[in-house]
């Protein structure tokens, strides 16, 4: 049977990825207040940032239901597609649990737990992809995925942390002293949790220089196939800066892209955030 690679919209990959890969595309639900709109379709980070800067609530995301899974599924499985689905991390949401119910009554759909968000969770799905231009089964590509999500290494460096405080994840206090001393935390995607990790200090294009050092510099664990800067509105010259600092560091990588977070990232982090993100070998 043909495979289809399906993904949640948290995999944060660019229209370009999607259309070259074939991917399908399941989105979760954002509520802003009274309005609610698909992630990348009605609603996008630009309304996620004007609805804090007005409301000074962060916007609340809605797990894929069952029936909306149910109803993706069946449609690829009639038209003679094995199908492996990826799911932001089980630890952030209830897409993986739904999925997995509604794969029940269809044969051959394989949901799979990323254990990660944005393109930590991409980086799977890609991998998944290139298994089915292989000719690789679904239950084989599931499989080897589900073994792979341990080796991503997904973190991210926060410009501010305005929507943490707002999330519940510091205190006032906390986030009043780290803007004072420009604090910038590092967040780690860890057995399928957020993490804090170092905190830098300083302007956020420092930060970012010194976080991009600590991720890649003398390494020699790092699969060279691809990285993704992954960022939410970051200016185009920190990003290429970024660019060329993993030219730098790790001149064996074979592809550099760059994708602009959804919703998921955005409503955790704030504008400003930038991470770097590859498989270990």
């Amino acid at each position: 049977m043909a495979v289809k690679i399906i993904s949640d919209s948290t995999c944060d990959l660019s229209q370009e990825i999607i259309e070259k890969y074939d991917i399908e595309i399941v989105p979760l639900t954002v509520t802003l207040g009274e309005r609610s709109g698909h992630d990348g379709r009605e609603i996008t980070p630009e309304d996620i940032y004007e609805y804090v800067e007005k409301s000074g609530q962060l916007p609340k995301t809605s797990a894929v239901s069952v029936g909306e899974y149910e109803k993706v599924f069946r449609h690829w499985s009639e038209k003679g597609y094995s199908i492996v689905h990826f799911c932001i991390s089980s630890e952030f949401s209830g897409c993986f649990q739904n999925a997995c119910i509604a794969a029940n009554d269809i044969e051959e759909v394989y949901p799979v737990d990323s254990r990660n968000l944005s393109t930590g969770q991409g980086l799977l799905v890609l991998h998944a992809a290139e298994m089915a231009q292989r000719g690789c089964r679904a239950d084989e590509i599931a499989e080897d995925c589900e073994s792979l999500a341990e080796k991503v290494e997904a973190s991210f460096v926060v410009n501010s942390i305005d929507y943490l405080r707002k999330g519940g994840r510091c205190s006032a206090m906390a986030a009043f002293g780290a803007n004072v001393l420009q604090i910038k935390p590092c967040i780690n995607v860890l057995g399928g949790f957020m993490q804090p990790g170092k905190k830098y200090r300083g302007a956020i294009n420092k930060v970012i220089r010194s976080y991009v050092e600590d991720r890649l510099k003398e390494r020699d664990d790092i699969s060279p196939e691809r990285i993704f800067i992954t960022h939410t509105r970051c200016d185009d010259e920190a990003v290429e800066e970024v660019k060329s600092l993993i030219g730098e560091y790790f001149p064996e990588v074979k592809e550099v892209l760059e994708t602009v977070a959804g919703a998921t990232v955005t409503t955790h982090c704030g504008p400003g955030t930038l991470g770097v993100l590859f498989i270990r070998k």
